[in-house]
């Protein structure tokens, strides 16, 4: 699908990035693996996964090149676009994945702990997306997908990672509009699946001690694999989805989600500027609204419960099946 298209994949040492490289070189495409090599905090830097997937791409007969570069850094991001160019030729995919973690309740996160997530996450998208684009447009082609995630939606503990990735469908749909008449496509996912980062967490530790293997290595092979998420990257990468432009979707299990675009969902109106006793009488009446704890519970509620239930369903052939759930629609789920 992909025969002859020159990828950049930033994140690409383990997890869903590793995932996306290989899959992406399987499918014929030449790519750039990027990876610092940080700890989940993004300190420290190790050579070694990066060098450990270009190995592998080049041992299958593919072909790769590493890049240790910062996408935090913007010289950092320019260069590695620009090896990119100067190696393969041209930019055809780009696919933003490099992300830390350092969660905090909002009540105790530091300067610091806020600006390094924002800095990687949301910035490094920005820059590698800056780069990408002079390229692309020329080309009058490309494709960008950047990992967004459900944290989004207000997840708590998380609020630097929530707000970075809110920002990245942001980033999403402005790039999406401006791009789109240069025939270059720019969408996002909302991932899942067993990384270092879930086997970082109380629950990771748990599964660990009561199974004696991480959530990661008990993963493998199953609905919470992270590389379940490749298979979209590289059908969005293709000239197949050359009309797919502006979208989210979730990527969950086997499954596939296509989140609707924000929408208005109900207003009032009045003559003249409103008094606030009036607002506060009419208010509750015509604009019910739920705190944002409990209507974020019924979404995630709601999209898991959809998966679930359609998680025995195959799809037509050559067909797809769409149910609205939690303002998403799912797409397609395949039983293998």
């Amino acid at each position: 699908m992909l025969d002859g298209k020159a990828a950049l994949v930033t994140g690409a040492g383990r997890g869903i990035g590793r995932g996306i490289a290989l899959a992406l070189a399987q499918a014929g495409a030449k790519v750039v693996v990027n990876d610092l090599g940080t700890s989940l905090s993004g300190e420290g830097a190790e050579p070694l996964p990066a060098d450990q997937v270009v190995d592998e791409i080049l041992t299958t007969g593919g072909t790769a090149e590493v890049n240790r570069g910062n996408v935090a850094s913007f010289d950092d991001a320019t260069q590695m676009v620009e090896q990119v160019v100067r190696v393969f030729g041209r930019i055809d995919i780009l696919v933003n994945v490099a992300g830390i973690l350092r969660d905090r309740m909002i009540f105790n996160m530091t300067e610091a702990e806020w600006d390094a997530v924002i800095a990687v996450h949301l910035k490094g998208t920005f820059n590698c997306t800056r780069a990408a684009s002079p390229h692309m447009r020329q080309q009058q082609s490309g494709r960008i997908i950047s990992m967004s995630s459900v944290a989004a939606l207000g997840s708590a503990g998380q609020p630097n990672y929530a707000a970075a990735k809110a920002g990245i469908l942001g980033l999403t749909w402005s790039t999406a509009n401006a791009l789109a008449k240069y025939g270059v496509t720019v969408n996002a996912i909302m991932p899942s699946g067993a990384t270092r980062m879930v086997d970082s967490t109380p629950r990771g530790r748990r599964v660990f001690e009561e199974t004696g293997k991480w959530p990661t290595e008990l993963a493998v092979g199953t609905e919470r694999d992270p590389d379940n998420v490749a298979p979209l990257v590289v059908y969005l990468a293709s000239d197949a989805a050359a009309n797919v432009n502006g979208q989210v979707f979730h990527s969950y299990g086997y499954g596939y989600t296509l989140f609707e675009q924000p929408h208005a969902a109900r207003s009032i109106r009045a003559q003249q500027r409103w008094d606030p006793e009036e607002l506060a009488r009419v208010f509750p009446k015509t604009l019910p609204a739920p705190t944002l704890g409990v209507e974020h519970r019924r979404r995630l509620s709601l999209l898991a419960v959809t998966l679930r239930s359609l998680s025995g369903l195959r799809a037509l052939h050559h067909g797809s099946a769409r149910v609205s759930a939690a303002r998403s629609v799912y797409l397609l789920q395949r039983r293998r």
